[in-house]
């Protein structure tokens, strides 16, 4: 597998290329930075756009959902769908409203999802993502059962046609506003986990376990 993506002219980013990033390092990591996606695609000529969890392993994406999902129903059958992920990182305020900007990281993916057909593939899959979100969590869980399994389906895709975008740069203002009498910054804007809360029915003496930890403030 190439290090760096061959960008197509669906890929290939023209708006501020100095921006673009085809490495799959760098495209994997922006994927491995979050947990939601927004997959793109067409029913009856109405575009959709559905927000959904997903995760990543080796050079694939993976999202699931209700095997009765319209939206899964329509993306099993190989319609084309675009997959993006994006990260705002900070407000970019220049010393001109029109050089104002953002800071952010965006993956764009296209292709043709595929469903796994397999169930046990698929609960295989599925503990993937657990793991990824909670390690030691999937063994702690009452197993699926057959209506379960046959009510989800999951699908994937490869990351071959694809691109990333990313700014992390200050202001840039055009050279006669630097001495414009104005604040000029970035103001950064990240994600933060909360403290973990007990379920209101949670069973007396049930500790929290050890992977929580990482989601624990302070």
């Amino acid at each position: 597998m190439p290090d760096i993506i061959t960008p197509t002219p669906r890929t290939k980013i023209k708006r501020a290329p100095i921006r673009a990033e085809y490495g799959l390092d760098t495209i994997h990591a922006i994927l491995d930075a979050g947990l939601l996606c927004h997959v793109g695609y067409v029913i009856d000529g109405q575009p959709f756009v559905t927000p959904t969890c997903y995760w990543r392993e080796g050079n694939r994406v993976y999202w699931h959902g209700s095997a009765a999902s319209r939206m899964i129903r329509a993306q099993e059958k190989g319609i084309p769908v675009c997959f993006t992920v994006s990260h705002l990182d900070g407000l970019v305020l220049a010393r001109s409203g029109f050089h104002h900007s953002v800071n952010y990281r965006s993956v764009m993916l296209l292709g043709e999802a595929q469903a796994i057909d397999d169930d046990d593939e698929m609960m295989r899959a599925l503990e993937v993502f657990m793991e990824r979100l909670t390690p030691g969590r999937w063994a702690e869980l009452r197993p699926a059962n057959k209506q379960e399994v046959k009510g989800t389906t999951a699908l994937w895709m490869e990351i071959d046609e694809v691109s990333a975008k990313v700014r992390a740069d200050g202001a840039i203002d055009d050279e006669e506003d630097y001495d414009w009498d104005v604040w000029a910054g970035v103001v950064p804007i990240t994600t933060t986990i909360g403290e973990p809360e007990d379920d209101a029915r949670l069973k007396p003496g049930i500790a929290r376990p050890d992977y929580l930890s990482k989601f624990t403030v302070g």
